[in-house]
């Protein structure tokens, strides 16, 4: 086992997601890892293969700038946003890049995400039985209990190359903290071949915290320290969800034209995470 690199999210990104790859960007509702996505924009990645629960405004991003050529997720769009627009040009038009798809329910990602952290090949849930996604998507399939002979919905396990999480904190030995709404962090960081973790913090000792879970460091390749690394989403303890921005990237979204140009200017016209919120910054003053 070897003790978590500390480095740059440049240099983690450089090293650990490579064109091709399937890679996860968790976090569910709040730690979404803005500031992951926006790098892996900037290194200019391509051919990923994206999976994510809720693809929310950060892969609709990734989506696009063409990083991604498939999409693992449960309901393409966000809260309070609607469709992502990106995502949609994608898959109507095939703008800037055609996008596969392969869609869930949350129940179905979470038995995939869960197959994986056990290594098992495949998920088992109760589920798909008010919708019609298993006549829509071949990787959801059926089986019989061999105890109960109940019929039961299956699909694939996901380990993805690489998973990036955003946390709370993390002890300088690099075992991570996690609290709040936690989702799928666990399952997903477990089921990955790599992990990396961007955190708010880098603390002496992890404090308890209510609803919480800790990733010890063998599991973990790299922690990085960004503060603001979920931003404009939240993280619960630190700063709320910038909902304004939110409910403004569906116009900035709808043309494609203005989508360039805003990641051009915020986030290809930035080095870092810390760039890319003076950019906001100065643009709202």
């Amino acid at each position: 086992m070897t003790t978590p690199r500390h480095c740059s999210l440049t240099e983690a990104i450089a090293e650990f997601v490579e064109d091709g790859m399937c890679v996860a960007l968790e976090g569910f509702t709040h730690l979404i890892p803005f500031a992951a996505g926006h790098e892996i924009i900037r290194q200019r990645r391509r051919d990923l293969h994206l999976v994510r629960m809720t693809p929310d405004l950060v892969y609709d991003q990734m989506i696009g700038m063409g990083c991604a050529r498939k999409l693992s997720f449960s309901w393409g769009g966000n809260p309070g946003v609607g469709s992502l627009h990106r995502l949609r040009d994608a898959v109507e038009r095939g703008w800037p890049q055609p996008l596969q798809l392969d869609e869930h329910s949350h129940a179905g990602m979470a038995a995939a995400f869960c197959a994986g952290a056990a290594r098992l090949p495949f998920g088992l849930l109760r589920g798909y039985q008010d919708n019609d996604l298993a006549a829509h998507n071949p990787r959801i399939r059926h089986v019989h209990c061999p105890f109960s002979g109940e019929r039961i919905a299956a699909v694939p396990a996901l380990n993805p190359d690489v998973t990036i999480l955003h946390a709370q904190q993390a002890d300088r030995q690099g075992n991570v903290a996690i609290h709040g709404i936690v989702g799928a962090a666990r399952e997903a960081a477990l089921a990955a071949r790599t992990l990396l973790v961007t955190v708010e913090e880098i603390v002496d000792a992890l404090p308890p915290a209510m609803n919480g879970i800790v990733l010890p460091w063998w599991v973990v390749a790299a922690v990085v320290a960004c503060p603001g690394g979920a931003y404009p989403s939240y993280a619960q303890g630190h700063y709320a969800r910038d909902n304004a921005f939110y409910q403004h990237w569906d116009e900035i979204a709808r043309d494609r034209q203005r989508f360039l140009a805003w990641i051009d200017r915020h986030v290809l016209g930035t080095t870092d995470h810390r760039g890319f919120l003076d950019s906001l910054h100065r643009e709202a003053a």
